[in-house]
C-alpha cells in the first residue's frame, strides 16, 4: 500500500503557516493578557491579522501563496483546527466536575435557569429576524434556530475559571456557584448542539433518534461513573508513556466510534477527557501528567486552532456591523435579564446579582466552539460564524473587565452570597 504526500515546497509553506499563525496567536494572546483581556481573544486576533480583515486586503498575493499555496492546503490546515478543537473539547471534559452542596442549591437553581432556559425561550421571537441572514446553505431552520438559542445561552468555563485565577477569587463562593452552574449549563448545550448536527445531517427531525442520542450521551457520564469505581488500581500501575498513549488512542478512537452512534466530534471529545478524569483522577501524578499535555496542547494545537478561527473572519464583506451590534445586545441583554430577573426574591445582594448577570455572559472558548462546529455542517452562515465569534470577544472581555472594576470597588463582594 502506497499512500499520497505532499510535496516538499508544500510541506515547508505548511509548516510556515503554521509557524506564522502560532507566533501571531501567542503575541495577541500575550498583549491582551497584559491587558487583562482573554487570551483566546488575542488568538483570534492573531489569526484575523492574515485574513480577509486586514492583511490579505493589502497583500492578497502574498498571503494566498502562504496559507492558499496549493490545492489541499487548506484541507490540511483544517487537521490541525480539528485536533485543536478535540483537545480543547478532551481538556475541558476533564476539568469538568459535577459537584453539587446543599446550601448552594437554590442559588445555582436560579442562576442555571435564569441563564440557560429564560434566554433560550426568550431568543424564540428573535430567530425570523435574523434567518435571512444568519441560516447556512442547507437551510436547515430548525438546526438553525437551536445554534441561535445556544449562542444567546452559552457560558464560558476556561475564561471564566482563568479570569477568576487571575483575580485570586477561585476559592470564593461566588465562583464556585459560577463554574457549577456553568458545568451543567454547557452538559445541556453540548447535547442540544448535538441534537443540531444530527438533524442538519438527516435533513429532519427524527424524534426517535434524538431522545436515543440525548439518551445515549447522559448515560455515557452514569457509565464512566460506575466504571471508574472498580479500575482504581489501574491509576497507579501506569507508566505516563503509557498513560498518554491510552489517553491519546481512547480520544481519537472513542471520537470514530461515538460518531458512529450520533455523536459528534466535540462532545466525544468531551466525554473522553471526563472519563479520563473519572479514571485517574485529579489528584497526584495523573494531574501532573495532565498539565503537561495541557501545557503542550495549549502551546500548539489550541492557539492554532483559535487562529484559524480568526483567519477565516471577514469584516469587510458579506458582514453587517449594525446585524451584529443588535445581535449582541439581544444575546448580552436576554442572558443578563434572565438571570438578574430569577435572582431577584434570592436574599443576595444587589450588586451580587449584577455580578451574577455579567458573568454569565462571558461566551469564551464554548461559543467560539459553538460557531465553529455549527458552521461546519453549514448549519449558519458565514456571517453568523463572524456574528458569534465577535459575540463571544466581546462578552468574554465584558466580563472580564466588569469583575476586575468590582474586585477594585469591594473584594469582598465575593466571598458574600
Amino acid at each position: 500500500m502506497k499512500l499520497a504526500t505532499l510535496a516538499e515546497n508544500e510541506i515547508i509553506v505548511t509548516l510556515i503557516a503554521l509557524s506564522l499563525l502560532l507566533l501571531s496567536a501567542y503575541l495577541f494572546g500575550t498583549l491582551l493578557e497584559k491587558l487583562k483581556g482573554p487570551r483566546v481573544v488575542g488568538e483570534i486576533l492573531g489569526g484575523m491579522l492574515f485574513g480577509a480583515s486586514f492583511l490579505y486586503i493589502f497583500f492578497p498575493n502574498f498571503i494566498s501563496r502562504i496559507f492558499l499555496g496549493y490545492p489541499e492546503e487548506g484541507k490540511v490546515l483544517n487537521i490541525f483546527y480539528q485536533l485543536g478543537l478535540i483537545f480543547l473539547m478532551f481538556l475541558s471534559g476533564y476539568n469538568t466536575d459535577i459537584q453539587l452542596k446543599r446550601s448552594g442549591l437554590p442559588t445555582i437553581g436560579l442562576v442555571f435557569a435564569g441563564a440557560t432556559i429564560l434566554p433560550m425561550l426568550a431568543s424564540i421571537p428573535f430567530f425570523g429576524l435574523f434567518e435571512k441572514y444568519y441560516i447556512g446553505t442547507i437551510g436547515n431552520v430548525t438546526a438553525y434556530r437551536i445554534v441561535f438559542a445556544i449562542g444567546v445561552a452559552i457560558t464560558s468555563i476556561p475564561v471564566i475559571s482563568k479570569i477568576f485565577f487571575d483575580m485570586g477569587i477561585m476559592n470564593t463562593k461566588f465562583a464556585a456557584t459560577v463554574l457549577t452552574v456553568s458545568t451543567f449549563q454547557d452538559l445541556v448545550l453540548w447535547i442540544l448542539l448535538n441534537a443540531a448536527t444530527r438533524i442538519a445531517q438527516s435533513g429532519e427531525v427524527r424524534l426517535g433518534e434524538m431522545i436515543l442520542t440525548v439518551s445515549v450521551t447522559l448515560g455515557l457520564f452514569a457509565v464512566i461513573l460506575l466504571i471508574s469505581k472498580h479500575v482504581r488500581a489501574i491509576r497507579k500501575e501506569l507508566s505516563a508513556r503509557m498513560f498518554y498513549t491510552l489517553s491519546i488512542a481512547a480520544l481519537l478512537l472513542v471520537c470514530g466510534l461515538l460518531y458512529l452512534a450520533g455523536i459528534n466530534l466535540m462532545y466525544s471529545a468531551f466525554i473522553v477527557g471526563y472519563l479520563v478524569r473519572a479514571l485517574f483522577g485529579t489528584e497526584g501524578a495523573a494531574k501532573e501528567r495532565m498539565h503537561y499535555l495541557e501545557h503542550f496542547s495549549f502551546s500548539f494545537f489550541i492557539p492554532v486552532y483559535f487562529a484559524l478561527v480568526g483567519i477565516q473572519l471577514n469584516v469587510v464583506h458579506d458582514f453587517s456591523w449594525l446585524r451584529f451590534l443588535l445581535f449582541f445586545v439581544i444575546a448580552f441583554g436576554l442572558e443578563f435579564a434572565g438571570t438578574f430577573l430569577l435572582l431577584l426574591p434570592a436574599k443576595l445582594r444587589m450588586n451580587t446579582k449584577i455580578n451574577f448577570a455579567v458573568t454569565m455572559n462571558a461566551r469564551g472558548g464554548p461559543g467560539i466552539v459553538l460557531a465553529t462546529v455549527a458552521y461546519s455542517y453549514q448549519i449558519i452562515s458565514i456571517e453568523f460564524f463572524t456574528v458569534l465569534i465577535l459575540t463571544t470577544m466581546l462578552s468574554s472581555m465584558t466580563a472580564g473587565y466588569w469583575l476586575r472594576l468590582q474586585k477594585k470597588r469591594d473584594a469582598s463582594v465575593f466571598d458574600l452570597l
